[in-house]
C-alpha cells in the first residue's frame, strides 16, 4: 500500500499533470477501497466544509477549486472526485457517488476509452469502476444539510432508509439507488416521469416533506449545470 510519502508524490506528480502507472493506480485503488468500505451511505460531515458539484474528471477544474477554496488539509470539502486526495487526507475529503460512477456510463462517455488509450488496456478503467461501487451515496452535515448527486426517491422517506441500503454494487437501472443518482427537482409538484429515462422528478412539496420528517433544513445537489455556479431554491 502507498506510504504518506508516496501520495504526496503521487499528489505532486499529477498537479505536474503527469499520469500515474498502472501499477500505482491499482494500489491507490485498492488503498481507497479500503477508506471507503469503512464510510456509511449517509456519511456525516462536520462544518466547515465546502460543498462542489460535478466536476466529471476536468482535472484542471479541481486545481481551479483548491485553487478558490484552499488546499487539503486546510480546506475540508465534500464532492466527486479525485482519489488520491480522498486517501491523504481522509478525514477531510468525502467523495459521493455520482450517476457516472459506474460501468455502464463511463463506457458510454468516454472514461473507458480514455483508460484504453493511455494506458493501451481496460485495467485501470476496471480498478476504478470497483472501487465506484464502495463510494457513499450520500452525505448529512451537522445532521441538518443533506447532499446527493441527483434527488429524491418514492421509496426512501427517511434517512434510515437510505441506510439500509446495500450500496456495494454497480448503478441499478431502476429503483431507490439509481434514484438518488439520477432524480431531478422540478417546478411541478409531486413526483413525475424523468426525461432523463431514470429516476423521477420531484416537486417542492417533495423537498419540503422530506426535510420535515428527518429534521433538515436542506438539501445540496449537483447533476445539473447552473450557470452562475449555484442556485438556491427556496
Amino acid at each position: 500500500m502507498p506510504s504518506q510519502a508516496d501520495l504526496d508524490r503521487q499528489i505532486e506528480h499529477l498537479m505536474q499533470c503527469k499520469p500515474l502507472s498502472e501499477a500505482e493506480v491499482k494500489a491507490l485503488c485498492e488503498q481507497a477501497r479500503a477508506v471507503l468500505v469503512e464510510e456509511w451511505n449517509v456519511q456525516p460531515v462536520k462544518c466547515p466544509v465546502t460543498v462542489c458539484g460535478d466536476i466529471h474528471g476536468q482535472f484542471h477544474d479541481l486545481v481551479e477549486l483548491f485553487r478558490i477554496g484552499g488546499n487539503a488539509p486546510d480546506t475540508n470539502y465534500l464532492f466527486m472526485g479525485d482519489y488520491v486526495v480522498k486517501v491523504r487526507y481522509r478525514d477531510r475529503i468525502t467523495i459521493l457517488r455520482g450517476n457516472h460512477e459506474s460501468r455502464q456510463i463511463t463506457q458510454v462517455y468516454g472514461f473507458y476509452d480514455e483508460c484504453l488509450r493511455k494506458y493501451g488496456n481496460a485495467n485501470v478503467w476496471k480498478h476504478f469502476t470497483d472501487l465506484f461501487d464502495y463510494l457513499p451515496l450520500t452525505a448529512l452535515i451537522e445532521s441538518q444539510v443533506f447532499c446527493l448527486h441527483g434527488g429524491l426517491s418514492p421509496s426512501l422517506d427517511t434517512l434510515d432508509n437510505i441506510r439500509s441500503l446495500d450500496r456495494i454494487q454497480e448503478v441499478p437501472h431502476e429503483g431507490p439507488m439509481c434514484d438518488l443518482l439520477w432524480s431531478d427537482p422540478d417546478d411541478r409538484c409531486g413526483w413525475g416521469i424523468s426525461p432523463r429515462g431514470a429516476g423521477y422528478t420531484f416537486g417542492q412539496d417533495i423537498s419540503q416533506q422530506f426535510n420535515h420528517t428527518n429534521g433538515l433544513t436542506l438539501i445540496s445537489r449537483a447533476h445539473q449545470l447552473v450557470m452562475e455556479g449555484y442556485n438556491w431554491s427556496q
